[in-house]
């Protein structure tokens, strides 16, 4: 393709980068726009940087209209939606909950499980560009499970589902599980072992992709904000920042939470809420993990990082804000000696938490497309939790879209004008 074409990505996080990568490479002219600074903090940075194929179950699932419902009376809960009187928000909860089947995970199971697979073999190859600079290990994943009970919903559930779909889980009992951590003390029943899942340090990989893109010609505009577009015959002809007007063929939205404000005088209709998650990064741990883990029961994560060891979780839907609620945080603390008996709150004395917010989507799926109303605009955002693992796939798939290629991923329940 010569690089005549252009096309300005509005956003500079793990997405909007990863499109200019894929797009860079097929020989289009980028100009990435980004709010922040370069080396600025980003929803990925403080992730625990799984990359993830057993994620195939998405967040509207069977079950969490009733666990959303018990869980918004508890600021403490894993999902806790702050009770607001929000138009966006009534009727982003009202198109939840009717995601929220077992069609619905039927349906787009096969997608996920597509996009997430996708980015893992995308990751093997930016690790060999760039000498692994951002430590991605594939050590699978293991699942904790503190009871029986959990155990079991986890066998029917997740990983019964996963293989289905060719996704290895293994189903261990709690000898086999400490087999596999021997380095630490584990008060579990047994685990779900995802052999093929990996992690990275998301801190380590961002730099890593901006360094991959300079050499490729990609225009920079940090600490640049987008205040508005200018149109012509349905099609976007230019977009306002405050740095002025910035012209080109083709734009991609990759601004994360901030996507629907960023486009609200292009009359486009695109739900999305921005989930807060925290996480807590231990300098110096007790001890080494060779596994990321997810303590089931608690919704937390654990992954480690280097010398580091890194706890989050939770999913706060409380609008754009930066705010740390305490008890959330806390809810964070406690759940991990209730699996790692060596650990004590004190462990966590004096480290700063950090929050990011991740750009929910109604039916947990990103929104991948182009839109209707305004054809030379292209959405990629709406990850969620899932930010770090697809990615790569999405920055593929966006080049694929802009290059008229077949896209390599069915994009019909991706499009971003389904709830036009």
């Amino acid at each position: 393709m010569s690089s005549s074409k252009s096309v300005i990505i509005c956003g500079g996080g793990i997405v909007g980068l990863s499109c200019a990568y894929y797009l860079a490479r097929e020989g289009w002219a980028v100009t990435v726009v980004e709010r922040n600074a370069e080396d600025a903090d980003s929803c990925a940075q403080g992730s625990a940087g799984y990359v993830s194929p057993s994620h195939v179950i998405p967040l509207a699932a069977p079950g969490m209209v009733w666990n959303g419902l018990k869980w918004m009376l508890s600021s403490r809960s894993p999902f806790y939606i702050k009770p607001r009187l929000d138009a966006d928000l009534m009727r982003w909860g009202w198109l939840f909950a009717r995601a929220c089947t077992p069609e619905h995970t039927a349906r787009t199971a096969p997608v996920l499980r597509d996009l997430c697979l996708g980015g893992r073999k995308l990751f093997l190859e930016l690790a060999g560009l760039t000498g692994n600079a951002f430590e991605l290990r594939q050590e699978g994943l293991l699942n904790l499970c503190q009871t029986q009970e959990c155990l079991d919903h986890e066998t029917h559930g997740l990983a019964k589902l996963a293989n289905e779909l060719g996704v290895e889980a293994r189903v261990l009992d709690a000898r086999q599980t400490a087999e596999l951590e021997p380095g630490t003390r584990l008060e579990v029943a047994g685990s779900v072992y995802f052999p093929n899942d990996a992690h990275l340090s998301p801190r380590k990989f961002m730099p890593a992709l901006v360094g991959l893109l300079k050499p490729l010609g990609v225009t920079f505009r940090w600490s640049t904000s987008v205040t508005g577009w200018r149109t012509a015959g349905g099609r976007v002809t230019g977009v306002q920042t405050t740095a002025g007007e910035l012209t080109a063929d083709e734009f991609v939205l990759a601004a994360g939470s901030w996507s629907p404000g960023m486009i609200a005088g292009l009359d486009v209709r695109l739900p999305l809420q921005a989930g807060k998650g925290y996480s807590l990064t231990l300098e110096r741990p007790r001890f080494r993990l060779t596994k990321p883990l997810i303590l089931t029961e608690r919704r937390v994560a654990v992954t480690p990082m280097g010398n580091q060891l890194r706890f989050g979780g939770t999913m706060e839907i409380s609008g754009i804000n930066d705010r740390i609620r305490p008890e959330r945080v806390q809810q964070i603390i406690d759940a991990v000696p209730a699996y790692f008996p060596e650990f004590t709150a004190e462990d966590f004395a004096g480290i700063k938490p950090w929050s990011g917010l991740r750009p929910v989507s109604p039916d947990g799926l990103p929104y991948i497309g182009r839109f209707g109303r305004h054809p030379n605009l292209t959405a990629a955002c709406g990850h969620a939790m899932l930010g770090v693992t697809m990615a790569p796939s999405t920055g593929l798939l966006v080049a694929e879209i802009l290059g008229g290629k077949k896209p390599s991923i069915p994009l019909a329940t991706l499009d971003p004008d389904r709830y036009a």
